[in-house]
């Protein structure tokens, strides 16, 4: 049933894409240089570490940016919210959603972050509000509402085609064939590749033109993280294994894992279980990402619980700010 399921999306996003091929759906220009970052597979392919690269990248390079995303798993979807006027964040994360609250606090005093289902009006509406020179368009390759100068795509190389078959069967969202699409392809969690000269030659056969580079996830505070306590870690993401065996990697010391659905908010009740379940293995603290940290405020903690801060290392990186700075 579920293989039947993911052949008619399969049709229905085909049907979609050849709308927009043949005019028949029109793009929108934003009016300013835009750049969009998507994957053609459902979460946890790494794309908010490099949407807050590439920003950070336009900021340094005297870009006034705006990031642009929808703002999943926020309270109400259809709200247009101001996440952050660049200078603030202005919402909590059931408000604004827990990924654009997480590229607010990182991007402070670089980028205006609003969520808005509605890019197109959003955009219109943010250029009235604010000086924009660049709209970075978050988790946008499907969004072909929007037209853009550079398309980047994400593809996770420990499962990158995400099973082969079309939701709700396996985690494509669309054919990987509409790669073709893509100007930039960007293979994260190169490092975990079982063939990465096999996986890249892939890719590059569905777009030959296409830029491919290499990413690999890091993490910002290992030193506060490598301290020999044993700790549990948890979290709620669309790949929960990748950031586990990345903590591993970098010589923390996981004593035990748990794992909760992607954009899941806490309650005070599975904390104190947390705690209960760390106190008995003899853990010291917790460990979780800063996009599940966003989720923990207002409820009452007794353990240290410490947000692992992840960065994105890209290559060849001079060709990649040369792709994202040049006009």
């Amino acid at each position: 049933m579920l293989k039947l399921l993911g052949k008619i999306y399969g049709v229905g996003t085909d049907l979609r894409n050849t709308l927009y091929e043949r005019g028949i759906f029109k793009s929108h220009s934003l009016g300013v240089r835009t750049i969009s970052v998507g994957n053609i597979t459902t979460g946890g392919t790494g794309k908010t570490p490099l949407v807050a690269y590439i920003a950070e990248l336009l900021s340094d390079a005297g870009e006034r940016v705006c990031i642009l995303t929808r703002g999943y798993g926020r309270d109400n979807a259809q709200h247009r919210v101001l996440v952050s006027d660049g200078d603030a964040v202005l919402v909590n994360a059931r408000a604004g959603g827990d990924e654009p609250v997480e590229l607010a606090r990182r991007l402070l005093n670089r980028a205006v972050v609003i969520a808005d289902a509605d890019r197109v009006s959003a955009a219109a509406w943010v250029k009235e509000q604010f000086e924009v020179s660049v709209f970075v368009l978050d988790d946008a390759f499907q969004h072909r509402r929007v037209r853009r100068d550079l398309d980047i795509v994400c593809v996770d190389a420990t499962d990158p085609f995400g099973g082969g078959s079309m939701l709700p069967a396996g985690r494509l969202r669309e054919s990987s064939s509409n790669l073709a699409r893509a100007d930039a392809i960007v293979i994260t969690r190169s490092d975990l590749a079982d063939d990465i000269a096999a996986l890249r030659n892939s890719v590059r056969e569905m777009k030959p033109t296409a830029a491919v580079f290499l990413a690999v996830s890091k993490i910002r505070n290992a030193d506060e993280l490598t301290n020999e306590q044993p700790v549990l870690a948890f979290c709620g993401l669309g790949n929960p294994n990748g950031f586990f065996e990345l903590l591993r990697r970098t010589g923390v010391r996981v004593a035990a894992t748990r794992v909760f659905p992607d954009h899941h908010y806490y309650t005070q009740k599975e904390i104190v279980e947390l705690e209960r379940t760390a106190r008995d293995i003899g853990a010291a603290m917790l460990l979780t990402t800063v996009k599940d940290m966003v989720k923990l405020e207002g409820l009452k903690r007794e353990m240290p619980c410490i947000p692992v801060e992840l960065s994105i290392e890209i290559e060849p990186v001079t060709e990649f700010h040369r792709l994202i700075t040049s006009s």
